[in-house]
């Protein structure tokens, strides 16, 4: 195989794959084929030999069945096929398909040693030592020293590392041939019923067997930390971009290395070896075909503050335990908690800031989410909210690493702001505000400065709050002019109608009134009675005039609000509802003397909010409060109904009823999920109560 001596040729291979990677799926061709077939094999081999352990008697299935070449099997010849038919010319792959065949034969024969020793047949059982070993050696030579010296890119790191290969090449081999040559057991203390024979056996060469088997697993061990270690080193010498490629097949290897070691010590932790076994093809291949869409560095961060979080919070744990017991010796449930107490109050700021310093160590200033926010904070202060909104958009497409970040706010000015480009399909993320939906944040592809996806979610989870902040001031900003011009839009139309109806309609009325006075005192001497029918005409356009100024002044303010006051007339309007709906009213404090605009809005609210209650929300129950604090007036509003749908919008009633509580400096709160009712809560100030002791004359006369 053809060797390299620095980073640069590597980057060139790198470089290579990449282009690979992208190009159209090459022919079937007899390369293919064959690595179809051994992929086929290697798992049908692996599912015969479950069949046959399943199969076995008790007294000749083994304790455990399965190690971590049983995962290869399934895993490596799959995931090496697919590679070779992107790159039929990728030597990695052919060495994953030849390992995982190999691991295959090796489960197999070893299966069928076993069966045709429970069927008597042990002369044939013997001869089955001979390709389960061959079959092992073959895996652990392929998978364990070879693939890992030339991963990524199919190329040892340099002629250096050739005594490495060689070790391990030499370390297999041994131990393979040890197995082979051993002499059986004796009887005595055998697990089986009878002892298996060995038709290769070397008598001559058994009082050496333990010091061979000695310096073959140790070599075994040993070229497989080398193995990784020529990873570590190719990833520190490489670029960013080159050393996030590396990380996947070195974490991969690390961890099946550190597992592997364990489990000879303690044989519990097998199962976690063979698992990651299983994983080892998968990172290769990320690495090969997906670099740039698996970060790396996600799995180091997490795993950085995961054995950080555990290593200081057990230490906090026993400190405080061993601390508690010294002091309250005999109560060793109240150290148990103290411990406990202790290690919790810990748990949260230390995993917060050991994740803040994985994201600077590997991100630098940028990819800590608190730096981010605080270049957000200063942003908003410095500008009004359509500047600020152009800041949020530009820090999170910093912060996030991708070609454009847009938001765009729900009814606000402006609409939608844009930094870089977010593409046809940007990833959408929703702007929250106090439960109500304000817009939407889009998220372009990533950039070439790429951060893993967790990083990301760290990023969106810290800086969206903002964004959704600044959004919601734009909104309310436009929110705030709409309502000004509607408003004086308002003013302007009342104005027209009540100078439409005083002048078309009352007036005209006292003008033909003043007249028939006129007429009837002109009438009055020589005909009583055509003055008296006038009077009579008089009378009844009197009437009419009252009943157009009535309504001229119920249009103005309720008119149970001056008769009742506010608190018996919500009694009043929750009296008129549906009867089909129980309504209770609670009201505390005075309310005698408020202002008229907070009578007005309260009325006008609570009316609107029962409408709404009696015509969608079908409720059964419904409870109204009005409290009077100090400086604050609340009202709420609470239904058992069906609630607000998924996706609602506000309509004319809820926009009215926001429109009245902004207008007075306060708020109107709609909450409500499907199937539980909805809430709505307005909270509207209150001017400062006058001093004691002083009326109104007075203050106004003590005020400079």
């Amino acid at each position: 195989m053809p060797e390299i001596g620095g980073p640069t040729s590597a980057m060139a291979g790198f470089a290579e794959i990449a282009e690979n990677s992208g190009r159209p799926a090459p022919r079937v061709t007899g390369a293919v084929i064959l690595a179809v077939a051994m992929a086929v094999a290697s798992p049908v081999l692996g599912l015969a030999a479950l069949l046959i352990w399943g199969g076995l008697p008790p007294e000749w299935t083994p304790a455990r069945t399965t190690s971590p070449q049983s995962a290869v099997i399934f895993t490596f010849p799959a995931v090496g096929a697919f590679l070779l038919y992107h790159r039929p010319r990728l030597n990695m792959a052919w060495l994953m398909c030849a390992g995982g065949l190999g691991a295959g034969v090796s489960d197999f024969a070893n299966a069928l040693m076993f069966r045709a020793a429970a069927d008597g047949e042990l002369a044939f059982a013997g001869w089955m030592r001979l390709p389960t070993q061959v079959g092992w050696a073959v895996c652990g030579l392929a998978l364990t020293m070879v693939l890992p010296l030339y991963s990524p890119d199919g190329r040892l790191p340099s002629k250096r590392w050739r005594p490495a290969l060689w070790l391990g090449a030499a370390a297999i081999t041994l131990g393979m041939l040890r197995a082979v040559f051993r002499m059986p057991p004796p009887s005595q203390g055998y697990p089986y019923p009878r002892v298996i024979p060995n038709p290769l056996q070397i008598p001559a060469l058994g009082p050496y067997f333990d010091v061979v088997g000695t310096i073959s697993w140790v070599s075994i061990y040993t070229a497989m930390a080398l193995a990784a270690l020529s990873m570590a080193v190719r990833m520190r010498r490489a670029d960013p971009v080159v050393r996030r490629q590396i990380g996947w097949p070195l974490f991969a290897f690390s961890g099946y290395i550190v597992f592997l070691v364990a489990a000879a010590i303690w044989p519990g932790l097998m199962w976690p070896a063979i698992l990651w076994a299983g994983i080892i093809p998968f990172a290769v291949a990320f690495a090969v075909m997906r670099y740039r869409l698996y970060g790396i560095d996600t799995v180091i961060s997490r795993g950085f503050v995961a054995a950080g979080v555990v290593a200081v919070v057990s230490l906090v744990y026993f400190g405080a335990g061993t601390l508690s017991s010294v002091l309250v010796s005999g109560y060793d449930q109240v150290a148990g908690i103290a411990a406990a107490l202790f290690a919790g109050a810990f748990f949260q700021p230390l995993r917060r800031a050991l994740q803040r310093a994985v994201d600077r160590l590997l991100y630098g200033a940028v990819g800590d989410p608190g730096v981010l926010a605080e270049r957000l904070t200063q942003a908003v202060r410095r500008g009004d909210p359509a500047e600020a909104l152009t800041s949020v958009v530009s820090v999170l497409r910093d912060g996030l690493a991708v070609e454009g970040v847009a938001v765009e706010v729900a009814d606000g000015e402006p609409r939608y702001v844009e930094s870089g480009r977010v593409g046809p399909e940007p990833r959408e993320v929703p702007l929250i505000w106090h439960g109500a939906r304000v817009g939407r944040l889009l998220v372009g592809p990533p950039g070439p400065r790429r951060f893993p996806a967790a990083h990301n979610e760290r990023v969106l989870a810290t800086l969206t709050p903002y964004a959704a902040d600044v959004a919601h001031a734009v909104r309310m900003a436009a929110d705030l002019q709409r309502s000004r011009e509607r408003i004086l839009t308002t003013r302007e139309e009342e104005r027209r109608r009540l100078r439409r109806d005083l002048h078309d309609g009352l007036g005209q009325t006292l003008s033909a009134m003043a007249m028939t006075i006129n007429m009837a005192r002109l009438s009055l001497r020589n005909s009583p009675e055509a003055a008296d029918e006038l009077l009579r005409e008089l009378h009844a356009g009197m009437s009419a005039v009252t009943g157009d100024i009535r309504e001229l002044v119920y249009g103005l303010r309720p008119p149970a609000l001056d008769d009742l006051g506010l608190a018996r007339a919500v009694r009043e309007l929750a009296g008129q509802s549906s009867p089909d709906t129980e309504i209770e009213v609670t009201v505390e404090g005075d309310l005698a003397d408020l202002p008229a605009a907070v009578e007005v809005a309260v009325y006008r609210i609570v009316q609107e909010a029962l409408t709404n209650v009696r015509r969608h929300a079908h409720a059964s129950r419904t409870a109204i409060s009005v409290q009077r604090e100090q400086t604050a007036l609340r009202v709420l509003v609470i239904d058992d109904g069906k609630g607000l749908p998924e996706s609602h919008r506000a309509g004319v009633g809820l926009g009215s009823m926001r429109e009245r509580a902004a207008e007075l400096g306060g708020i109107c709160v709609v909450k409500g999920e499907p199937g539980v009712g909805t809430r709505v809560e307005v909270m509207l100030p209150l001017p400062e109560p006058s001093p004691a002791g002083l009326s109104e004359p007075a203050l106004r006369a003590a005020t400079p």
